[in-house]
């Protein structure tokens, strides 16, 4: 059977373009290419991270509580029965926003197995042949792993790895400060693993704002994790029993020793063995799909969508981008989309969240620029609550006083993000956010106090006040 769109992927980006491609009425199909069905997301990503950022979140906060009338002792903790938690719920999610929506798409087969192209027109999948007139590339990506000396000897764990481990360690070594290092770094902390992160350049979270990075770096040091900036490895190897890491840490030779070691730098693009060539998709020098602006290859009736296209690496930017492509394809539209008003989070505690543009980035394109930080301690709410770690950036075109990027560190600032999405998205003015009442007390209150920051002094007005 030839098909009207071949989707080569079974993630994020391949299931919105699946649903897209229903919605449209095409004949589709659909083929894993590598993990099970779901992809990253459900898989080894956003699910059972949470999952267990949650569980650590429960162990640890307990002993560290707000209110001096509260004590509680560490509860007891099974961390092999955490996993096999974890496991369970990633494959429920597997089956009911997957395995049956799947099942719902009449027109949509499902090929279970790595797709290759071994024509302009045919993908094989286990040995037989799919024909379609239209494709869509969404293979996503994986862990990228630097070519330190020593490494493969001395053994390491990449998340996929580390959501699966049966039994604790004592001591992890991370290396990487992202969001996911960072979260991982925090996840085993909670848990009781002694934890170390090592990033290569200044400060981590490289590219949030400096006052959000060093917030929560603050915040995390301490609760007892070691950070380390400005470090560049030299070798892996064994040491007394465990791991270690020769580095230089601003210019002076230190030795990190753990039982275990997570790598955390990066992803790389599951492109190799694809046939690319054979249809003429060309790829950048890290092996991620070019495409232009509407998703769409150097071959005219390829797209590609997702990770494999490269940043930014989030689920629902490459559903978004699915959608998009699977529409592009075929309904000869020419959809793109604006990335400036994409939010996203780190799952810290407190976490952090961004959307729109930095301080750096509008100087950049505009040469000036108009900022207020807010410290989350100004916020009735938290000092109601006892939890006033964080702070709220608000970025603002001074010529408009259009809101332009807002940054969060905060308890609830993956939630809080949303209302400074829809201010970037459509080009909301400060006054617009002054105006809007907000509940009261709640963490978004911190929004309108941002706002309120280019108006008057708010360390010198009453709760509530316009």
């Amino acid at each position: 059977m030839k098909y009207d769109l071949v989707i080569v992927g079974g993630g994020a980006a391949a299931f919105a373009a699946a649903i897209k491609a229903s919605e449209l009425g095409a004949e589709t199909a659909m083929m894993n290419s590598g993990l099970p069905t779901g992809g990253t997301c459900v898989n080894v990503g956003c699910v059972p991270s949470k999952n267990l950022l949650n569980v650590g979140k429960d162990l640890f906060y307990p002993l560290r509580l707000h209110h001096d009338s509260l004590r509680f002792n560490r509860p007891a903790f099974d961390f092999p029965r955490a996993i096999e938690e974890k496991d369970a719920i990633v494959g429920s999610l597997r089956q009911d926003n997957y395995l049956n929506v799947l099942k719902s798409l009449d027109k949509v087969s499902l090929y279970d197995g790595r797709g290759r192209f071994v024509s302009s027109n045919a993908v094989s999948v286990n040995g037989e042949l799919v024909e379609g007139e239209k494709f869509i590339i969404a293979t996503g990506s994986r862990a990228a792993v630097p070519p330190f000396k020593g490494v493969d000897q001395v053994g390491y764990v990449t998340n996929v790895e580390a959501l699966s481990l049966r039994e604790l360690p004592e001591s992890m070594i991370v290396v990487g400060a992202g969001p996911l290092g960072l979260e991982f770094a925090q996840m085993y902390q909670h848990f009781g693993t002694e934890t170390t992160v090592l990033q290569r350049g200044p400060r981590i979270l490289s590219r949030e704002e400096p006052e959000m990075s060093r917030e929560l770096q603050r915040r995390l040091e301490e609760e007892g994790m070691a950070i380390h900036t400005d470090v560049v490895i030299k070798e892996m190897h064994r040491e007394n029993g465990l791991k270690a890491i020769r580095a230089k840490v601003r210019g002076e030779e230190k030795i990190f020793n753990g039982a275990q070691i997570l790598l955390a730098t990066g992803v790389i693009p599951n492109t190799e063995d694809l046939g690319l060539e054979a249809i003429g998709v060309q790829v950048d020098k890290s092996g991620f799909v070019m495409t232009n602006s509407e998703m769409r290859t150097s071959a005219n009736h390829v797209w590609a969508a997702g990770d494999v296209k490269g940043a930014p690496f989030l689920e629902t930017v490459a559903a978004k981008e699915g959608a998009v492509a699977a529409e592009n394809a075929l309904a000869d539209q020419r959809k793109s989309i604006d990335y400036t008003s994409i939010p996203h989070a780190v799952f810290t505690s407190p976490e952090l969240a961004s959307v729109g543009l930095t301080e750096e980035e509008l100087m950049r394109r505009k040469k000036v620029c108009s900022c207020r930080t807010v410290p989350l301690s100004m916020v009735p709410k938290a000092r109601i609550v006892g939890d006033s770690s964080g702070a709220i950036k608000m970025v603002v075109d001074p010529e408009s006083e259009v809101i332009v990027g807002v940054h969060i560190v905060a308890p609830l600032a993956a939630d809080m993000i949303h209302e400074a999405t829809l201010a970037v998205k459509f080009g909301l003015t400060v006054q617009d956010i002054i105006d809007m009442v907000h509940v009261f007390p709640t963490y978004s209150e911190g929004l309108k106090m941002a706002a309120q920051a280019f108006k008057r002094d708010i360390s010198k007005m009453p709760c509530c006040a316009e």
